[in-house]
This record gives structure tokens, sequence and C-alpha cells, in this order.
């Protein structure tokens, strides 16, 4: 489900940088080819500065006036700190480039196409809307998504750098860790629910005479029975065999998976249709609420879908970044509210024609499949679900939580070791409890987290877009040295943070009362807590720029005063 300048006014931000002309396009030079009528200082090579002449940029743009990707034999030019770089951090390559429209339409197709998308409708109309009202808010909800995944999508496509290193530049070299750490535990939690799903899939392969058995029963401080936990855990284990191969591997799992999903997905549209003879009880799903109620509940709903994928939006240059170019990544991901509303009506209309099939409604559409039963109908049950899980939960729920370990000791984590730490946090956030009701799921999961996301992505957008004015040094984003323009304060850049924390503190009182810590909390803050994302992006956003503007109005007054933050 965001970005910062290199050339935004450097003299009156970092006094102790040269000046330079703002380029459109940026790229390291070698000593060799600094333009003589540019002057430096004059530092040891081995000293990793902003004034280093291996820091120095110049013009060399594409056709569509972007920054160009460097190619392998510019990375010797390349000198980053050991500390702050491996091959998963490192800028990506011209030959690393591969994602084109369709591959970055497969990932948002192979993503939406799951069991917790196939829910989030139902759950409205769950809550007393009617058919249309639940769609209309989920799609409204990834529009407005879209905007944030485009804007933050750009940098990773034109400076190829994933999350964390883009939060580096408005958090600090250091300070990136907070909002990379926060994002990764909700990733953790998501893998977690993504993979229980997986686990009840193999929890209908097993045999009637098993699933009734003692095992079966549910044992209260575990919270779910002992059978359905080890199936749990066999899913978990299953997921590892792709991680172990890498982003490339991911690709390929998206781009061959999104045919096959829409072909399941339609068999079950098709198979409702035929046996309720119609989805005519669907279309008489009319509202059980006032218009008053369905107002109050209209917010909270809405800030709940946009937290569904708020966390991609929030990390999608990892994806971004190996985009061919930023069509691919704008055309790739606009087909987001289409393949959501489109993927919600089925939910939709296969759940409202259980009752016409049935009898009664079934919700769970793994429950559903092991309804219908016949083997054929179990093999596809089975491999569908599974196929959807992984595809959803490795892309969405895996990439982020790794990365954010991989940039926390770069020397020590890989890809592949932040992976099966994330796997084993998805155990401890215990996902079974947070889907026992739809109420739970949608208000205290969803929008719990959207209160994080929602001032990480505001502070982040307003850092690269109005303040950096979309340029970056990607050279002072992988250096430690204190003249380096994204250390600011021992490596942490407190107005960034500050606006963190004052954009958080609003929406705790009420995540408290949805917990069921606090009983009754005033008015203002159940409403502020109702729109989380929106209350907290725009407060932290807002506060940064404010804050940031002011600082940057006193060195303009004083160009000699040190910048520490």
């Amino acid at each position: 489900m965001l970005s910062k300048s290199l050339m935004f006014n450097l003299h009156h931000v970092h006094p102790h940088l040269a000046i330079f002309t703002k380029p459109k396009c940026l790229y390291p030079l070698r000593k060799s080819s600094i333009p003589t009528t540019l002057t430096t200082t004059s530092i040891s090579p081995s000293t990793s500065t902003s004034t280093n002449v291996h820091t120095i940029f110049h013009k060399k743009c594409n056709n569509n006036n972007m920054l160009a990707p460097m190619s392998s034999s510019q990375f010797d030019e390349f000198h980053p700190d050991p500390s702050l770089t491996n091959d998963d951090l490192k800028p990506t390559t011209i030959d690393q480039r591969n994602f084109s429209g369709w591959e970055m339409a497969s990932l948002w197709i192979g993503l939406v196409v799951g069991v917790p998308s196939y829910y989030l409708a139902g759950s409205l109309v769950d809550l007393g809307m009617s058919w249309w009202q639940g769609i209309a808010i989920v799609v409204l909800a990834n529009l407005v998504t879209l905007v944030p995944l485009i804007l933050i999508g750009q940098p990773g496509t034109k400076f190829g750098i994933s999350f964390p290193v883009l939060a580096r530049s408005s958090f600090g070299i250091k300070g990136a860790h907070i909002p990379t750490l926060l994002r990764a535990l909700v990733g953790c939690g998501w893998y977690g629910i993504e993979t229980w799903i997986g686990g009840e899939a193999i929890f209908l392969l097993l045999p009637k005479v098993v699933k009734t058995s003692s095992l079966s029963q549910s044992i209260s401080w575990l919270g779910t029975s002992p059978l359905e936990f080890a199936c749990f855990i066999t899913f978990w284990i299953a997921q590892l065999a792709i991680v172990w191969k890498g982003i490339d591997g991911i690709r390929e799992l998206e781009k061959y998976s999104a045919p096959i999903l829409i072909s399941l997905t339609c068999c079950l549209l098709i198979w409702a249709y035929v046996k309720a003879g119609g989805f005519g009880h669907m279309l008489d799903l009319s509202s059980r609420i006032t218009n008053l109620e369905f107002w109050s509940l209209f917010f909270p709903s809405l800030t709940a879908n946009i937290g569904f994928w708020a966390t991609l939006a929030l990390n999608i240059p990892d994806f971004t970044r190996y985009a061919k170019s930023q069509h691919d990544q704008i055309i790739g991901q606009a087909g987001l509210p289409i393949f959501m509303g489109l993927f919600t009506f089925v939910g939709l209309a296969v759940t409202s024609s259980t009752k016409v099939i049935f009898g009664h409604v079934i919700s769970n559409p793994i429950t559903l499949l092991g309804e219908i039963g016949g083997l054929l109908t179990m093999v596809l049950a089975i491999f569908g679900i599974s196929l959807a899980t992984i595809t959803t939960n490795i892309a969405a729920n895996v990439v982020a939580p790794a990365n954010a370990l991989v940039n926390l000791s770069p020397s020590w984590f890989n890809f592949r070791r932040g992976a099966i730490l994330t796997a084993l946090l998805g155990i401890v956030c215990q996902p079974w409890r947070l889907l026992k009701s739809s109420e739970s799921f949608v208000y205290t999961w969803l929008v719990g987290y959207s209160a994080l996301l929602g001032p990480i992505m505001g502070i982040i957008l307003v850092d690269y877009y109005l303040i950096q004015r979309m340029n970056l040094s990607i050279q002072d984003l992988y250096t430690l040295s204190p003249n380096g323009v994204y250390y600011y304060s021992s490596g942490y850049n407190l107005r960034a943070i500050l606006a963190l924390v004052i954009g958080i503190l609003p929406v705790i009182p009420g995540f408290l009362q949805n917990v069921g810590i606090l009983d009754s909390i005033p008015k203002s803050f159940a409403i502020i807590y109702n729109n989380a994302w929106f209350f907290s992006l725009f407060l932290a956003g807002g506060l940064y720029w404010i804050i940031s503007f002011l600082k940057k109005k006193q060195e303009k007054i004083d160009p000699l005063l040190p910048s520490s933050s």
C-alpha cells in the first residue's frame, strides 16, 4: 500500500556542501570525468562525504527525462559504506530492471486474488451494508490507495532503490530503521494471517475421521486446536521453498499464477451462478442500517480498506525498483481498483449464492469448497487456495520485513535470513485470534495498523516531493559520514521522528478501546481512530513540512548555522 532532493537549495539546507546546479538526472562521475568548469574541495578518496569527487553528479537523462539505472560497470564508481549495503540493498542495474507493465499487473492480480480480499466486502455486508455499498467502499478505498502507490513507487523506479534505502532520505541513515521495522511488524502479522488461511486449506484435505478426533478440539490457552495449528505450521514450512529463490522466483511465480487464478475465480463464479439460478439473491441484499448508521460506518470502513493495501503502498519501491520504466510501474498498478472491485464482487456473489444453494450463508471460501465436495473439486480447491495464498503472502508480507532486517544489519542478514525471521514472527502474532470475527479483523487489525503506516507515508511523501523535489544523492544514502546529506543528527532526522510520534499519539486511545483496555474514550478520539490513516498521514506530513520550512528559513537567516536535524 512515499520519498528527498539533492539539489534543492543545498547551500541553505547544508551550508558545508558544495553548491551545484539542480539537475533533472543524476549520475556519479569518476574523477577523470568531472567537468573542468566545476570545482570542489579536494578530499581523500577514502573519505566518503558529500563533497567527495566521487559524489559529483551530472546530467545524463534518457528519453523519459528520468534517472537511467546504473549499469553493472558503474558499480565500480559506487563506494557505499559496507555497514549500509549488500547485494539486496544496492540500486538495481539495467540488467535487473525486467518488470514490464504486465508483470507489475500480474503482481497485483496475484496479490488481490486471495481469501482476505474475498472477505472484505462480505465483512461490510455482515455489518449491515447493502452489496453495492460494500463493493463501492472497496473500490473507492483502492482508488485512494492508488495515489500513494504511484507516488511512492516513482523513486523506486527512478533511482532503483528499495523502501529501506528511500526511508534513509527522510528519517536519516540510522533513523530509517524506525519506519522500516514498523512496516516489518505489520508484514509479519499479515504473513501469519495468510499462512493460517493456507493451513485451513490443508485441514480441508484431511479425512473426516481425523477432523472429528480429539486433536481437532480447541485448547483455550492456544486459541485453536492442535490439528489446525499443525496444518498452519505445515503450510508455513511449505512457503519457505518459494522464498528461497528470491525476487526473481517471486516475479516468475506472480507472472504465471495470474492467468491460473483468474481462470479458477471465473469457474467459482460460474458455478455459483448456475447452482443458484443467477445472482438475484445478492442483488436483493439491501442495507439493514439507517443512513446515519451507514455514515458512522463509512469512514472507519474506508480507512480499514485503505489500510488493507497501505502496507504495500509504503514499501512498493521494493518492487518498482525492478520496473523497466515509470510507464510500466504506473500502468501495472493502475488496475488495482478494478481487480479489487471485481474480486470482491465475486466474493459477495458466491457468498450470497450459498444461501440459496445450501440453505445457509457460507462466507469462508475454504469451508464452501469443502461443502461442494468431489475429488476434482477438492484438488482444485486446495491448489487454488494454496496458490492464491502463496502469491499474496510472499509478495506482500515477506519482501518488506526481509528488506527491513537486511537494512538493520546488512553484514548478517540477507533476504533469505530476513524471510525466515519474518515467518517466525508470523507465528508469534497468533493470526487465528485476529480472524475470529469480522469486527476484530476490520476495526482492530486493519484500522489499528493503518495508524502506524499513515504518518510514515505522509512524512516520506512530503520530504521527497516538497522538500527534496524528487532528487536524491545516491552516494549519500549509503554513507555514515557526518557530512552526508542524510546523516542529520547522528544519523537521525529528529524532525521526521517527532512528526511520526505526534501523528500516532492521537490514535492510541481509540486503539486501546477497541482491544478492550479502555472502557470509554471521548468522542473526538473515537472519530480520530475511525479515520486513523487519513488523520495520521495529514497530521504527520503537515507537521513535518512546517518544521522543515521553519528550519530552512532559520538556515537562510544564518547560513553558518550547522544543520543537525
